[in-house]
């Protein structure tokens, strides 16, 4: 039988649907009766492979429903489908080409499908929680040279929104406390000396490959791997880039607590500065060292140890 390979544009309020190699199309409102609809659709299609990009979030209840309706649904990285699209030559933009485009990088790239990740709640408890640190910065920076009362009704502002900033971080706490592989998960990464709750909960939300990769391959995923870029006989500078930006910023701030805190991390961090290496350079290089030791500590299930050479 042939393969079918649909592709799926979404935007705030509308799903535009394409069959690659076909003028068929479709469009449907990103809503409950929509997205039921467009599901019945697909059922008697019977696609091999649903492409869609990732959207910061208006793609979750299609992704939820696909993989209710047992769908082969694979979310993807929109950068990846653009540089497909520039690849091939399709510059235009529109959400019905956008749609073709989808379903025809589906067909030749073949993305793996993935049902939706048991982490998605924990995922936008996280999400919540970095909208309310970026709304308590802002009110915060607001504060200077207001008078009086707006200044008490911004600091009440902030203050809500630090209760809301406490009750989320509790709510975080208890949802990785009520499930007995994310527990245990948290107390073998806490046992890290400069590894705290946020960065546990980012890797158990949104790095669940840890411990199931090799060193390599979790140190590209999180974009702390440098990169070549060299061409003939020259070789270019070696850089980070791309991977899953949240983690690496996470990881990141851990890292600064480590290089003070852990001795693994700050003898060799203290090696890298006297060996020449910047700042910078040595702290990406003990960030991407940090997540090697918490890839490996998963992947064995064994807590921190440290036996100095």
């Amino acid at each position: 039988m042939e393969k079918v390979y649909v592709g799926i544009d979404i935007s705030k309020d509308s799903l535009d649907m394409a069959v690659h190699a076909s003028d068929k199309q479709w469009r449907f409102t990103n809503d409950t009766a929509g997205i039921a609809k467009l599901c019945r659709m697909l059922v008697k299609l019977d696609p091999t492979l649903v492409v869609f990009e990732a959207t910061g979030g208006y793609e979750m209840p299609l992704y939820l429903s696909l993989d209710k309706a047992n769908l082969p649904a694979a979310p993807v990285n929109p950068r990846q489908v653009r540089d497909f699209a520039r690849s091939t030559g399709k510059l235009a933009k529109t959400d019905t080409l956008d749609a073709r485009v989808i379903a025809h990088f589906g067909f030749a790239i073949e993305p793996t499908p993935h049902p939706v990740p048991d982490t998605h709640g924990l995922k936008m408890a996280q999400a919540r929680r970095i909208q309310l640190l970026e709304m308590i910065t802002a009110e915060t920076n607001r504060l200077r040279g207001k008078p009086k009362a707006l200044r008490r009704r911004i600091e009440a502002h902030i203050a809500w929104l630090q209760k809301e900033l406490a009750d989320t971080d509790y709510e975080i706490k208890e949802m990785i406390r009520e499930d007995p592989i994310w527990r245990d998960k948290d107390n073998l990464l806490q046992s890290t000396p400069g590894v705290g709750p946020t960065l546990s909960a980012t890797l158990i939300a949104q790095l669940p490959e840890l411990g199931t990769l090799n060193r390599r391959k979790i140190a590209a995923l999180v974009g702390v791997a440098p990169l070549n870029r060299d061409s003939g006989i020259r070789r270019g500078r070696r850089a980070i880039w791309g991977g899953r930006g949240h983690v690496r910023a996470v990881l990141y701030m851990a890292t600064l607590v480590a290089s003070r805190f852990n001795p693994a991390i700050r003898t060799f961090y203290s090696r890298l500065c006297s060996a020449g290496k910047t700042k910078k350079v040595a702290l990406t290089a003990c960030m991407r060292k940090l997540l090697t030791i918490l890839n490996s500590m998963l992947k064995h299930r064994v807590p921190w140890s440290y036996s100095p050479c």
